[in-house]
Parts: structure tokens; C-alpha cells; sequence
């Protein structure tokens, strides 16, 4: 039987990926107010995502330094993993800006917010399934696993279909 120890600690992800899910839950609703806040109806969102970039920085540059510093990691980065992590950065950034252009087309947050977070899961899985196909292949997946990724979609139709005040 684990030791109590080892069971938080294999629970310690769940921790990080509900953190995960706050933070995201509060971003859509956070940067549409900074860029109704910036009262520029023409630039208001390029500003406010100058200072997600800038909050980017401080967070995904300075964070990740001190923690590489304090552990004594070694500076040596392979060229793959560069490359990916710059990719992952790109289309992370993207999507943000994506987000902000969403608004700027009359999205709503809860509207455009739902959508991305039904629609991500779904590509997320074809793509993870692509990458890294589990042994056995699509065999392999779940009825459940198939029905998550149904629902999620339906569950994207359906906030965007009857929004409110549609």
C-alpha cells in the first residue's frame, strides 16, 4: 500500500492542471475587460495584448530562469526541444491573439471562451492521437474516451447555439 506521501504526491498534476483550468477560466473574461478597460474601440485589444506579452515576459521568461538557476540545471538545450518549445510558444500566443480578435469581432467572452475551451480538447486529442498513437491503435481508444471528445463538441454547439440573449 502507498504511503500517504506518495499518494499526494501522485496527485500533485491534478493540483497544477485545476490551477490550469482557473487561470484559463479567468483569461477570456479577464482580457476582454482589459480591453474594454484600454477605451480605445479601434486599438483597445492590441493594447491589451501588448501587456499580456509583457505579463508573458515576466512570467514565461523570469519564472523559468530563477527555477533553472535555483536547481542547478544544466544550460544545455537540445535543438528538438527548442524547436518544439518555440512552436508550442507560437501557436500558444496565437491562439491568445486569436482570442482578442474574437472579441474585436462582437465575440463574448462566455461565447468565444466556451468554444475554445470545447474545441481544444477535441483537437488536442486527434493531434496527441496522431503524434503518439497509443499500442493497438484506434482499437485501442475507449468508447468513453470517443464520447468525451462527441460531448465536448456538442457541448461548444450548444453554448454557441443558444447563448444568451440569442
Amino acid at each position: 500500500m502507498p504511503s500517504p506521501q506518495t499518494s499526494d504526491q501522485s496527485m500533485t498534476w491534478l493540483l497544477f492542471a485545476l490551477m490550469t483550468v482557473v487561470s484559463w477560466g479567468l483569461y477570456g473574461v479577464f482580457l476582454h475587460s482589459g480591453q474594454m478597460g484600454m477605451a480605445d474601440p479601434v486599438n483597445g485589444r492590441y493594447k491589451a495584448f501588448l501587456f499580456v506579452g509583457i505579463a508573458y515576459l515576466i512570467t514565461a521568461v523570469v519564472g523559468p530562469v530563477i527555477m533553472l538557476l535555483i536547481s542547478g540545471a544544466s544550460w544545455s538545450m537540445p535543438a528538438k526541444g527548442m524547436n518544439w518549445s518555440l512552436l508550442a510558444g507560437v501557436v500558444g500566443a496565437l491562439g491568445a491573439f486569436c482570442v482578442l480578435l474574437a472579441f474585436g469581432a462582437k465575440g463574448t467572452p462566455s461565447v468565444v471562451m466556451s468554444i475554445v475551451f470545447a474545441g481544444a480538447p477535441v483537437v488536442n486529442a486527434v493531434v496527441a492521437f496522431t503524434m503518439h498513437p497509443p499500442s493497438g491503435g484506434f482499437r485501442a481508444m475507449r468508447w468513453q474516451f470517443l464520447a468525451g471528445i462527441a460531448l465536448a463538441a456538442l457541448g461548444g454547439y450548444l453554448v454557441t447555439r443558444y447563448r444568451p440573449g440569442n
